[in-house]
């Protein structure tokens, strides 16, 4: 409401040539993420130094997706919206299919086949702070709209996710511009293989 309510008060007007949408990704992972009181980051510095993760709610379940799926949806919707004016004012999802959406100790299981030190234990008192149990992100729009499709899977996700941390960590940071780059790169390859 408050993107429309600009919109309608700045960029009406029949001349005006500024375009603009709103767009919002599920839940993003993916390497280089150091946010305080996100399970990714926590997770990763805890198991740098060999500690345990406590999982306040092991079942709950989001609509996980790489980082780099985030950003191609971002750029596919700018570069839609600059030739088709009708897409102004637009507000787009990106995510996984519902189907897809995966619970948090689904998540570190699969993390701990590419990182060793992955360990956890399920926190018993978790009354303090509120989350919910089941996040939904419906991407249809972007789909039909865009032809926006997540390309990576929950595993392959995952995997470039583990690993970027694991590289981090054990190769005392030497090389992980290098590392990002073949991911991003690899990622590109699967797109041109996708489309």
């Amino acid at each position: 409401m408050l993107i429309k309510s600009y919109l309608k008060s700045f960029f009406a007007s029949e001349g005006c040539e500024v375009r603009i949408a709103s767009a919002r990704a599920g839940n993003v992972i993916g390497g280089g993420d150091w946010a305080k009181d996100r399970i990714i980051p926590d997770c990763v510095k805890a198991w740098s130094q060999d500690q345990t993760v406590q999982l306040r709610n092991p079942f709950s379940t989001r609509p996980w997706q790489h980082v780099l799926e985030a950003l191609r949806g971002y750029l596919t919707l700018a570069s839609n919206l600059y030739v088709d004016h009708k897409l102004h004012g637009e507000p787009f999802n990106f995510g996984p299919k519902n189907s897809q959406n995966k619970s948090v100790i689904n998540l570190v299981k699969l993390m701990k086949k590419y990182w060793i030190k992955v360990s956890w234990k399920v926190k018993k008192d978790n009354k303090k702070l509120y989350e919910s149990k089941l996040l939904k992100l419906d991407s249809t729009k972007a789909r039909k709209k865009l032809k926006w499709e997540p390309i990576l899977n929950f595993e392959e996700t995952v995997q470039m996710t583990s690993t970027w941390y694991k590289n981090f960590y054990t190769n005392k940071k030497s090389n992980i511009f290098k590392f990002s780059e073949r991911q991003i790169k690899d990622y590109i390859k699967k797109y041109n293989k996708s489309y």
